[in-house]
């Protein structure tokens, strides 16, 4: 494993992170004797799996369900020092609210104190409201850090850039957990402003939003050869210094078997990854067209400003990778999950396909507002299917 300093937590972090939300039993807490032996067997080994690899950050979250009481059951087995632990605790706009969930927290974790506490969900402007108020829950947060209960405080986040700014330009903040990838690069500035700021930099979900890497199309495997998908992800992310660490949500000791792999080719990260951006870039730009690539997003109104909240940065971006590298089963995952059924973690709303011209005037500034109402119905019918849920609310 290799390990990059962490911004001014001055934690040493290994590059990848065993992300806590796929081997637990549920997405609902429930009584410790309802834990099938089998699975709380599944998650202690993935837990040892990750410490032989030398990947020592685990990260976990309230939101989580059963994981944090599952690790409760192992962490406390592992010599203390060696071990960085990271839990997510929701804004509330009451911070006592934020203190007694974090309580729950540590007494599943069965831990004295955790390394990293992040607010989970920085999403939206009420949100972030209740994060940085005076008296809030980065105060909250602060308060238990004086008393010795977590190292670091920073916050995780699925909301448009410009709240990433706000939160950002706080300077409050010691980390953060975002999402950025080859299929998303919006949030490259909120980056930049991080890594001006000393931060730690943990990106989110790689293989899940980053293009449900482990189920590549065969484009997307042909274009990324002779790398897997997931190695180019990963060693396109790593390849920049300014990105720590990335999140592998492993559900079974396996999982963290082709990062290791990409991590062994680190040092050769920009000669390995340039010649398959270049062609991915190639391919894109002759599927839709180099003016489209370098800037379909420019002009474009972030949610909250478009017509009953039509998401449409995010349709188009979807529309984009899906079409040019054949990833439409991503895109469908994630474009079902708006209307709601992803609540504030991917809010907005479809194509209004009935109704498109409800939405022109967010296509005005917009260099490509001719075609986008006929793209963005074609985003409809390539993306549109059954009702998604979040994976926290399925039943699996």
């Amino acid at each position: 494993m290799k390990y990059r300093r962490f911004g001014k937590t001055e934690e040493q972090i290994p590059v990848i992170s065993c992300g806590g939300m796929r081997y637990q039993h549920k997405w609902d807490d429930v009584p410790l004797e309802e834990v099938p032996s089998a699975n709380q067997e599944n998650l202690k080994k993935t837990i040892f799996r990750s410490l032989d690899l030398g990947i020592n950050h685990i990260e976990t979250a309230r939101d989580y369900g059963t994981s944090e009481m599952q690790l409760g059951l192992v962490l406390p087995q592992l010599p203390r020092d060696e071990i960085l632990v990271q839990t997510k605790i929701p804004p509330f706009a009451n911070p006592k609210d934020f203190v007694n969930t974090f309580n729950k927290s540590m007494d599943y974790l069965n831990l004295d104190y955790v390394d990293f506490l992040s607010i989970h969900g920085i999403n939206n402007q009420e949100l972030l409201d209740y994060s940085i108020a005076p008296g809030g829950c980065l105060d909250a947060a602060r308060k238990l850090q004086n008393e010795g209960r977590c190292k670091h405080v920073g916050f995780a986040t699925h909301a448009t850039t410009d709240i990433i700014h706000k939160a950002l330009e706080t300077n409050g903040f010691d980390y953060i957990n975002l999402h950025w990838y080859f299929v998303n690069d919006l949030n490259k500035s909120a980056i930049e402003l991080a890594h001006s700021q000393d931060m730690g930099v943990f990106i989110i979900s790689p293989n899940d939003k980053g293009g449900k890497l482990y189920e590549p199309s065969p484009k997307l495997t042909d274009l990324c050869s002779p790398l897997t998908p997931m190695q180019f992800n990963d060693l396109y992310c790593l390849r920049d210094p300014k990105i720590h660490t990335l999140s592998c949500g492993a559900a079974k000791p396996t999982d963290f078997d082709e990062h290791v792999a990409a991590v062994d080719m680190l040092d050769d990260a920009e000669k390995l990854t340039n010649p398959i951006e270049k062609k991915l870039r190639e391919e894109m730009e002759k599927v839709l067209g180099k003016d489209w690539c370098e800037g379909w997003w420019k002009g474009l109104p972030n949610y909250v400003d478009v017509p009953n909240e039509v998401n449409i940065v995010e349709i188009l971006r979807l529309w984009t990778y899906s079409k040019a590298l054949d990833i439409s089963g991503w895109g469908k995952m994630r474009y079902n999950l708006l209307d709601g059924a992803a609540e504030h973690w991917f809010p907005g709303r479809k194509v209004p396909v009935n109704n498109i011209d409800s939405i022109a005037p967010a296509l005005e500034n917009s260099p490509f507002k001719e075609k986008l109402p006929a793209i963005l119905k074609e985003a409809h019918k390539l993306l549109d299917d059954t009702p998604m849920k979040r994976l926290s609310q399925s039943d699996e």
